[in-house]
């Protein structure tokens, strides 16, 4: 294994313990895990988030993200807390208290949260007429419990009313729209965005809604979540280039920008977290394709690079390399047929 002296180098406290208790399964009480605890918060990548954070627990709108996605204190504020819980951190961390009872305290009485003006607004495609409001988007309530869960909120009343909201978006063929505008109508869903067993679903928002569902302790196994899953798998291709985006986005490499664009890139990375959260079996051939072409791309030192970003690449190599581990625990099968997908057909 020589990943492991290289993660282990890692300056990062933060990953340093993430691997001992994640891929070496250290128990509470062990010495290095101990010794590592207090260093974590004074990770420079937990200090510079820490630093936007106000008063009142919220991230300031724009501080983390751009366009749509940095529009509101709300998505800053889930964008913080889905970082924090990436970084290891829980509800018995004070600034993440302080940033969940911000979401909570914006929460409305349905269950989910408010769409923000911008956020509203259509694409102004020919479907849609430009300036038109959508009265629903999945993602406004997708952004906030995603950060919920990943700190350890899943099991919250509150969290479990914003998943039964988010549950009943769901469309009848298992994915989740772009949202509803006036009437009725789902929002248009351009050829990237698109699921190849789906009318109406969009990858973005049933990505989102996914990524929610596979960090609740029992959800993440139900019929909604394998579901959905089976229509992600169902897209098989293979984009070498975003692999690792979201683990860049998540330690402050990258900045996230868009709002229905927030998960343009197919980022495999992510399709393999959901994988092994959601118990499927590696012996799936759309799993065993998946794993493959993903252990081509390891270099020679058992890591997977992120390009341009070098310091990702060893968040990238621990997070592919637990997903590929809990797997192994896996034993669900998906339904879809494996069918050849492009975004856009080819211009004759």
């Amino acid at each position: 294994m020589t990943w492991l002296p290289l993660l282990l180098a890692d300056p990062s406290p933060c990953l340093r313990y993430l691997v001992l208790r994640d891929l070496f399964h250290r128990p509470g009480d062990d010495a290095e895990l101990l010794e590592l605890l207090p260093q974590r918060e004074a990770d420079p990548l937990l200090r510079e988030l820490l630093s936007l954070q106000a008063a009142d627990g919220s991230w300031p709108a724009g501080a983390l993200a751009i366009g749509r996605a940095g529009g509101s204190r709300t998505l800053m504020t889930a964008l913080a807390l889905t970082r924090l819980g990436y970084l290891g951190f829980e509800g018995s961390f004070a600034p993440v208290q302080g940033a969940a009872e911000f979401l909570f305290s914006q929460q409305q009485a349905d269950g989910g949260w408010p769409l923000s003006e911008e956020a509203a607004l259509t694409d102004g495609v020919s479907e849609m007429p430009a300036r038109e409001r959508y009265t629903m988007i999945p993602l406004q309530t997708a952004f906030p419990l995603r950060g919920l869960a990943m700190c350890g909120y899943a099991n919250d009343p509150r969290a479990e009313r914003a998943y039964e909201w988010l549950l009943a978006q769901r469309l009848p063929d298992g994915a989740w729209p772009t949202g509803l505008a006036a009437g009725g109508v789902f929002g248009f869903v351009g050829g990237y965005r698109r699921l190849p067993h789906s009318r109406w679903g969009r990858r973005s928002n049933t990505t989102a809604a996914l990524l929610c569902l596979a960090q609740h302790p029992e959800r993440r196994l139900s019929e909604a979540a394998r579901r959905g899953l089976d229509h992600l798998l169902g897209r098989e291709t293979r984009e070498a280039y975003a692999l690792g985006h979201e683990a860049a986005r998540m330690v402050g490499a990258e900045k996230p920008r868009g709002f229905f664009t927030y998960f343009a890139r197919f980022d495999l990375g992510v399709v393999l977290d959901l994988c092994g959260r959601v118990g499927v079996s590696k012996e799936d051939g759309r799993v065993a394709d998946l794993l493959a072409f993903l252990r081509s791309l390891q270099n020679e030192y058992g890591l997977w690079e992120y390009a341009g970003q070098p310091q990702v690449s060893r968040w990238l190599t621990f997070d592919l390399l637990r997903s590929i581990e809990r797997l192994e625990a896996g034993d669900w099968m998906g339904m879809e047929p494996r069918t050849p997908f492009r975004a856009y057909p080819k211009v004759r």
